[in-house]
């Protein structure tokens, strides 16, 4: 995406009111996407799956566009996406991951197991972003990995099964990559954690995905053990509604709103199905009522928070509990400093340029609230989350509000701007194709 992509947002004052349907979650899309495609590639008589709905943020495209290289086809029609066999390329493959972490660490195992040499490439704070743990761990069962420290980053050779010792607090989504590709191995592995499991929300949705699709692991009580020689099996394959999306208007529900938000699962496993609770904590009303989670405005406090299973929720808490009365201290955040963006320094920057009282610590923020911002210019480091939170913060402000980089929003949820203007909010965007 170039700069002049990535414009400004104009945003004024407001209140959001009405019902808005949750995106289809991104978390699960990656891993249906996944499991449809070794689905595929492993059993390619058994037919297609069929998954439903699908969103093309940047990030699934990235997806789709790596298991169309491996070899699978892909064809998305008004949100349905079927999956079957196709013809994978001669040579070494080139996988382009665009800015999605997922992407490139749940598809490096996976190309890894299936004895695809490959090289794989992103861009923005991605080729940053840490993957030195693969570099250590894969040559140890058969792969040979090239790398300069980030990418490109090249796989070659075929994995082998074993114990697979790695730490459970850097990303899980190390974690979800072995879990996808050792059932493809011959004989049985075993993942051992080395560090307690942060995160852990996300594995439980890649092994509930996995089980869909007929490849089942056991839990361990140091990690996983998983069972070799296994098949993923076509299926059709629905994609729940994205608690981490929905957080941002369940937010402007309890800064004044009325946000009624549909299309979620009250037994998701999805960590940041946590932001009801802690909106409630905070005050905020929320109930279950035709179909959908309903949040209004209660009496606003501060709380703290132990961001270490939610990660994905600090943007949008720090914007919304610096309107709390009181003190509200977000701990045990400190991997979101590897994220798009530094988020931590990010989030205290942008709310701190609109008026809050923000104060960034080692590992979190401390807020400090108050009733109104002044409003301002603030930078959105092209960072998804933090645009969409600094956009739902500006409606409490006493101006106008401007936010960069807001094209940013395309990794994650590019209809954000539609559904926050049809809700009520005032957005006015200076780049093209919003919401494409």
């Amino acid at each position: 995406m170039s700069a002049p992509e990535l414009g400004c947002v104009a945003l004024e004052p407001g209140t959001l009111r009405g019902r808005v349907a949750a995106p289809p979650s991104k978390s699960a899309a990656h891993r249906a996407i996944l499991c449809a495609a070794l689905a595929a590639l492993t059993c390619p008589e058994e037919g297609a799956s069929v998954l439903s709905p699908l969103d093309l943020s940047d990030d699934i495209r990235a997806t789709l566009g790596a298991v169309r290289a491996l070899g699978v086809q892909t064809e998305l029609t008004d949100g349905v996406c079927t999956v079957s066999a196709g013809e994978r390329g001669a040579g070494a493959l080139s996988l382009d991951c665009g800015e999605s972490g997922s992407t490139l660490r749940f598809l490096i195992p996976i190309a890894a197991a299936l004895g695809v040499s490959a090289v794989f490439t992103g861009r923005g704070r991605l080729p940053s972003r840490p993957i030195g743990l693969y570099a250590e761990l894969l040559p140890q069962h058969g792969v040979a990995c090239r790398t300069q420290g980030g990418l490109p980053f090249a796989v070659e050779g075929r994995l082998t099964p074993g114990v697979f010792a790695l730490p459970g607090n850097v990303s899980s989504q190390f974690i979800t990559g072995l879990l996808l590709a050792l059932p493809l191995l011959s004989g049985d592995s075993e993942i051992v954690l080395t560090t307690p499991l942060e995160s852990a929300a996300y594995v439980e949705m890649t092994v509930q995905a996995m089980a869909d699709f007929g490849v089942a692991v056991e839990r361990t009580r140091g990690g996983w053990r998983v069972p070799g020689g296994q098949r993923y099996r076509p299926r059709r394959h629905t994609v729940e509604g994205d608690w981490s999306q929905a957080a941002f208007f369940l937010a402007a529900g309890a800064l004044g709103g009325d946000v009624t938000v549909t299309g979620l699962r009250a037994d998701s496993l999805q960590g940041d199905k946590a932001i009801a609770d802690l909106l409630a904590r905070g005050g905020a009303r929320l109930s279950w009522e035709d179909g959908g989670l309903r949040c209004t405005a209660g009496s606003w406090r501060g709380i703290e928070i132990d961001a270490a299973q939610i990660p994905d929720l600090v943007p949008i808490l720090a914007a919304a509990f610096s309107f709390a009365e009181g003190t509200t201290v977000i701990a045990h955040a400190e991997r979101l400093r590897i994220k798009e963006s530094d988020r931590l320094a990010a989030m205290a920057q942008g709310l701190s340029a609109l008026g809050a009282s923000v104060r960034e610590t080692a590992d979190g923020l401390v807020l400090e609230g108050a009733r109104t911002l002044a409003g301002g210019r603030a930078e959105g480091a092209n960072d998804h989350r933090v645009v969409m939170a600094l956009s739902v913060a500006a409606l409490r402000a006493a101006g106008p509000c401007t936010v960069t980089d807001a094209g940013s929003i395309r990794k994650s949820y590019p209809g954000f701007f539609n559904d926050y203007q049809a809700l009520g909010g005032h957005a006015h965007a200076s780049f093209i194709r919003l919401g494409e």
